[in-house]
């Protein structure tokens, strides 16, 4: 593996994170990060297990041998060349340990107590298990040891494939179509826009495009919008939703706001600008998964648009006036 590590490590420390490289691709952990990010996963597994020189010197959660994120970056400043700032704590636990943590290289003590996950004192410590299978690298009991391993333990490559698959979003499109979203508040939310919203508040109105966080163009039905003369859908404007109701000739543009995103008066400007050769009437619709994501975009969504919240999926708010004031004359 050819990565340029970083800081002034004598060639002792330099083959001590190659070598932990090498492990953690054997045993699954996948090694397609940047290279700084590889460095750092090698030196914070190299760290819990205080190996300084040898990987005999293993110490795992056996030897009550726990480090916290801090005592990690303080370890690596004093024995690997490096200089972390002690400000930095958080990226050990979300970035660097993540991997090793989810395949149980590195165990957690707050598996073992009932310490709140954000606790700044809770430590890491190696897995006996993986304590004992390195002290065997470099010898002429490896393959064995890594083959009685991976026995043991399901491959994290393996586990996290079969996560994805459990983790995804299945929709129902009016049609009978049915989709799979990838994981994610934002595409929980475009699930309720088509199997809720539409149901109650579409008018029968078909699905002509929905995008994915994965895929942009997860599913689209260019035959109708050539027809109703949408425009591309390249463009930057695309809505998360698109439904036409065919009878009477409604355009439903819905954006389902998670982190950001409302039918702002630009944003609608621009997609009218858009809209001019399509033949149908748009509604443009600004959707949200509560009341709590409503107000914080509330005072940037457009008047004459309108917005559906998905826990309250009977009702809509509309943001505009004598539209709806004529049906009490």
């Amino acid at each position: 593996m050819e990565i340029q590590l970083k800081g002034n490590k004598s060639e002792e420390v330099k083959r001590l994170i190659f070598a932990m490289l090498d492990i953690l691709g054997e045993v699954g952990i996948p090694l397609d990060g940047t290279p700084r990010r590889l460095e750092k996963m090698a030196m914070a597994c190299l760290a819990v297990g205080d190996i300084k020189s040898r990987f005999f010197e293993a110490k795992s959660a056996a030897d009550n041998r726990f480090l916290t994120t801090r005592e990690i970056i303080n370890y690596e400043n004093t024995f690997y060349g490096e200089n972390i700032s002690s400000g930095s704590y958080d990226d050990i636990r979300r970035k660097d340990l993540l991997f090793p943590v989810q395949a149980r290289i590195v165990l957690n003590s707050s598996s073992f107590d009932t310490q709140a996950t954000n606790n700044p004192t809770r430590g890491y410590a190696l897995n006996p298990l993986f304590a004992g299978l390195i002290k065997h690298y470099g010898t002429d009991k490896w393959k064995e040891s890594l083959v009685s391993y991976k026995k043991q333990v399901e491959l994290l490559k393996d586990e996290l494939e079969r996560k994805r698959n459990l983790e995804k979003v299945a929709v129902k499109l009016p049609s009978g179509i049915e989709l799979e979203l990838s994981a994610g508040e934002h595409n929980v939310l475009q699930k309720y826009i088509v199997e809720d919203f539409l149901t109650r508040f579409g008018m029968g109105a078909e699905v002509l495009y929905i995008g994915d966080t994965s895929d942009k163009f997860l599913y689209r039905n260019d035959a109708v919008l050539d027809q109703i003369g949408f425009f591309t859908l390249e463009h930057e404007e695309l809505p998360d939703v698109v439904a036409y109701c065919h009878e009477k000739n409604l355009l439903f543009l819905i954006e389902a706001v998670h982190s950001a995103g409302p039918m702002s008066e630009i944003r609608v400007r621009k997609l009218k600008k858009q809209l001019e050769k399509c033949a149908a009437i748009p509604i443009f619709i600004t959707t949200f998964l509560n009341k709590k994501d409503f107000r914080k975009w509330v005072t940037e969504i457009a008047w004459e648009t309108e917005v559906w919240v998905a826990d309250n999926p009977e009702h809509m708010i509309h943001f505009n006036g004598y539209k709806f004031l004529e049906i009490h004359q």
